[in-house]
């Protein structure tokens, strides 16, 4: 069993009598996990989590990362996930299966599929510099099912950039701020939402931001209500726990606002 879909079809086939419970369960024992020695890769990632497993590029030889894919586009997989890829390892490993490479966050996407975009996350980012993470959170997002708009160099250094786009923000979900510098985006835009806001502080800044540090306890500090701050540049973690948050149960405030 692949994914929760799966699994339902064929709990359901026994509830139907057109299988057998024995028949079932053998197919439920199929291998959870298949062991490549260097690596375990987990198929039932997507059962236990709604998402397959995301594998992280960085380290890892292009032989490893081919490997690791083949094993789980040969179980049906997806529209998976490999981050922290360099554009060499990205090429060879582009060479010997389908991936669409984004070189600007380092992300990969392995055997590419059509996906509709449900819900709605903003990511928005203090400046230019900022785009690597934000694209990351953003892709991220949008792999997993949301859909995602990008708002990006709206930081606080000319607030009306940001005011001028408050009623696009104020329709997501959950908006993902990603800032710099002094990290100031995050507790601006916690005050201006009702929706969960993630706040994603990145390297960007001269010496005294402490390659980030500064912005991430700025924004661990933040006294907006509803912020919650992942690492430093972490747009992985900032854009799949925004989709887990978009994709929960009830529709979405555009909608509930025409009921």
């Amino acid at each position: 069993m692949d994914n929760k879909q799966d699994m339902l079809a064929l709990l359901r086939q026994v509830r139907d009598g057109s299988l057998p419970p024995e028949d079932a369960l053998l197919r439920l024992q199929g291998a959870p996990f298949e062991d490549l020695g260097y690596a375990k890769v987990d198929f039932h990632r997507a059962v236990r989590q709604g998402a397959t497993e995301v594998i992280y590029g960085q380290s890892k030889t292009p032989e490893q990362i081919i490997g690791i894919l083949t094993a789980m586009g040969q179980r049906g997989c997806r529209n998976v996930l490999v981050t922290r890829l360099e554009a060499d390892s990205a090429r060879q490993v582009g060479q010997a299966l389908p991936l669409d490479y984004h070189p600007l966050p380092r992300l990969g996407l392995a055997f590419p599929a059509p996906f509709q975009g449900r819900g709605h996350v903003a990511v928005v980012s203090g400046g230019t510099s900022d785009l690597p993470v934000c694209e990351e959170a953003a892709l991220t997002a949008q792999a997993l099912g949301s859909r995602v708009t990008r708002l990006y160099d709206v930081g606080v250094a000319g607030l009306h950039r940001l005011l001028h786009n408050l009623p696009t923000i104020q329709s997501a979900r959950c908006v993902v701020a990603v800032a710099g510098m002094e990290g100031a985006l995050a507790s601006v835009l916690g005050g201006l939402v009702d929706c969960p806001v993630i706040a994603v502080p990145t390297s960007v800044g001269y010496g005294a931001s402490f390659g980030g540090l500064a912005a991430l306890l700025s924004m661990l500090n933040s006294c907006s209500s509803g912020v919650s701050v992942v690492n430093i540049d972490n747009g992985f973690g900032a854009g799949y726990l925004a989709s887990r948050i978009n994709l929960m149960e009830g529709p979405p405030p555009e909608e509930e606002e025409k009921g």
